[in-house]
């Protein structure tokens, strides 16, 4: 019998979320050790016991800690770093898609958006470099919404974007030192009450469009395992982009304004 190839440690970001527990069931089947970060302790201890149930054979530790927070991401850091873990693969989930206009925003909660989609992601690669096994692989999570600027979803839209090319020119520094990283474009997934219902409200074409946690996980980890420089997930969102990019960037700005500047929604 062929025995089956030891996986290191795997460190998830967002790890209590839909996309999160995503990624982490789908690592535990192939067989990581897991790390395994989220702001909730409460939720994570529900999610290690979950793993433990299901996957009896899995190593996994948790870390609670806000990602916004330089000093509570570097505390996280010297936990792992202590434990002479070595990471074989980074899946930075974690995000927060606050949506309404600049003017409804609070200076705080344009830092801690800013902070949790681009910077955290940024500050965990660097990390998970420094400390990484002999390769290591790196999923950053972006959005579609990062492709255009996006009226009402301002500040997500331009993390994300920053995301995108952040990871793209990661790669290139990267290459030939036995480090992979994809960046993946998912569109909407229906994790949360408010996504669920902003799907349906797109009719057709959103429900068309949507991809559960699971494919769009899946998805990431394949590409990242082929060294792939960007992911958009799903035949429908690259229809989506190829169907846009020849449009006017002004008519885009005027469609996407309509439509979401009648939506209104928070996260902290």
């Amino acid at each position: 019998m062929k025995k089956q190839k030891e996986m290191g440690y795997a460190l998830v970001t967002g790890a209590t979320g839909g996309l999160g527990k995503a990624f982490v069931h789908a690592l535990a089947k192939r067989g990581y050790k897991l790390l395994l970060t989220g702001r909730s302790e409460e939720k994570l201890l529900a999610l290690k016991a979950e793993l433990a149930e299901k996957y009896p054979q899995t190593e996994c530790e948790i870390y609670a800690a806000d990602l916004s927070l330089q000093g509570s991401r570097d505390a996280m850091n010297a936990k792992i770093a202590e434990s002479g873990k070595r990471i074989s693969l980074l899946a930075n989930v974690a995000g927060a898609d606050i949506q309404k206009g600049l003017e409804a925003y609070t200076q705080e909660k344009i830092s801690f958006q800013c902070r949790v989609n681009f910077e955290a992601a940024v500050a965990l690669s660097k990390f998970a470099i420094d400390n990484r096994a002999k390769e290591l692989q790196i999923v950053n999570v972006s959005s579609v919404s990062g492709i255009y600027p996006m009226p009402y979803f301002a500040i997500y839209s331009a993390a994300k974007g920053a995301l995108t090319s952040f990871s793209q020119s990661l790669r290139a520094e990267m290459k030939g030192k036995g480090v992979k990283v994809t960046v993946v474009l998912p569109g909407a997934m229906p994790t949360r009450a408010d996504i669920k219902e902003q799907i349906q409200g797109q009719g057709l074409w959103g429900k068309m469009a949507a991809k559960s946690p699971e494919s769009v996980a899946e998805a990431s980890l394949k590409a990242v395992a082929k060294n792939k420089r960007k992911v958009i997930v799903g035949f429908w969102n690259k229809v989506m982009r190829v169907g846009t990019c020849w449009m006017p960037t002004s008519w885009r700005l005027a469609f996407i304004a309509r439509r979401w500047s009648k939506i209104s929604k928070d996260a902290f």
